[in-house]
């Protein structure tokens, strides 16, 4: 009997996974199935070969998301499924959320082209709208004038270089509530975290492939759990075999979408017990939908 095969992949930084995946290659080898990490742009790779690749840390796309896009367009047996990767890795899908009446976070969205003018006071957020790990993303008080001046030149700075920018109000629920995650394996919720503020100020670039998180784990409140249920419902394409929901409470205490993770999410697999297992089974589960 041939023995089945699942690439995790991940990028040329991470070559061995992120710490927290590698949790899941024990209950699988278990199960009889062969596990590789596999950097998603090594062009030796014969990615036809493998019953499933898993997208995991492919950190490094960011710059790159054509090609990323593409190349996950030309992988048979990819989950989750290259459409979903395309909306996905493009933060205007909130758009999508909005209009469908899921509360998100106010944006507006600046072009390359577009000219900017900054609102006259408060606590705002510039990012953009491709990115991963917090990298490029900076809290602003623009009442400020030395903050005004460097959020202009955070949008310059994105716009010429052609991406795309968020200009989003700082919730400052996130400073004293945190953010809550919601994390789903095989279309079940599995767990949530809390993840402590993550802007501190200004944007001055940071090293790596992402800024340090403050995690821990987190029971959700019934009003996270229901707005994460309708999140994914509204999730053009499909199945997922993993999901993830940021939330934060907005003005009135109730939750808001900050981000709906469904490429490459940290699945914070260590700050639950069993988390690792109900992955490998939701991987095992899909394999035997697919022989």
């Amino acid at each position: 009997m041939t023995r089945l095969r699942v690439a995790l992949v991940t990028c040329a930084e991470l070559p061995e996974l992120d710490p927290d995946d590698r949790a899941i290659v024990a209950p699988l080898a278990a199960a009889g199935v062969a596990v590789d990490a596999a950097v998603w742009d090594n062009p030796s790779i014969i990615w036809a070969g493998y019953d499933l690749v898993v997208l995991r840390s492919p950190w490094d796309y960011v710059r790159r998301r054509d090609e990323f896009v593409a190349w996950a367009s030309a992988v048979p047996r990819l989950a989750n499924p290259a459409g979903v990767v395309a909306w996905n890795t493009d933060k205007r899908y909130l758009a999508d959320f909005a209009a469908a009446g899921i509360p998100t976070v106010p944006t507006e969205w600046l072009g390359p082209a577009h000219p900017v003018t900054l609102p006259s006071a408060g606590d705002w957020v510039i990012k953009p709208a491709v990115g991963a790990g917090s990298l490029d993303s900076g809290r602003y008080d623009l009442t400020d004038p030395h903050h005004r001046d460097l959020a202009g030149a955070h949008i310059a700075r994105l716009q010429a270089a052609g991406r795309l920018v968020m200009l989003q109000p700082y919730l400052h629920a996130v400073d004293s509530a945190g953010e809550t995650a919601l994390l789903y394996l095989g279309g079940r919720y599995s767990h949530a975290i809390r993840k402590g503020p993550m802007l501190a100020g200004p944007d001055f670039g940071a090293e790596g492939l992402y800024r340090p998180e403050e995690i821990t784990s987190r029971e959700p409140r019934p009003a996270e759990h229901a707005l994460a249920e309708r999140v994914l419902a509204a999730v053009p394409g499909g199945p997922l075999l993993y999901a993830r929901v940021d939330l934060i409470p907005g003005a009135d205490g109730e939750p808001v979408l900050v981000e709906v993770e469904l490429t490459e999410p940290s699945l914070f697999l260590a700050t639950s017990p069993g988390a690792a297992e109900r992955f490998a089974e939701a991987i095992l589960a899909r394999l035997a939908d697919h022989p």
